[in-house]
């Protein structure tokens, strides 16, 4: 069986390292990006922004070892979030072709890494209730 704190801790470290990363790219890249993406440059750095404090948070979370529930949760629910917007924004904005392709895979990621975190509070509650 796999262990449910380890498999959270897992999938919550890689979230972070993923939102470090994109962050990264959306703030530092915001300008260039704009043009490439036809996205509005002061969105993908606002953005890009917003995914720091996130990552402080998942890392948090994924080195607690105590009721772990809630902080998974609220990022999983958090995660659903960020997907529903993206889509929101390529609905909205619309995007080139290469913007709306970059904004649907990302959000895809990041539903899967939403879809993983709930997997492992599931995984959780069975081994833990």
């Amino acid at each position: 069986m796999t262990n449910p704190i380890h498999f959270l801790r897992t999938v919550l470290t890689i979230d972070a390292v993923t939102c470090l990363a994109m962050g990264a790219l959306l703030a530092a890249g915001a300008g260039p990006l704009a043009g490439l993406l036809g996205l509005p440059a002061a969105l993908l750095f606002e953005a890009g922004l917003l995914l720091f404090p996130s990552a402080a948070f998942m890392l948090w979370a994924a080195r607690r070892t105590d009721r772990v529930e809630w902080p998974v949760r609220a990022i999983a629910l958090l995660n659903l979030g960020w997907t529903a917007a993206s889509f929101a924004v390529i609905a909205l904005l619309a995007p080139n072709p290469l913007g709306a392709a970059f904004l649907a895979v990302q959000a895809l990621a990041v539903a899967g890494l939403a879809a993983l975190e709930f997997h492992g509070l599931s995984l959780f509650r069975r081994a833990f209730a």
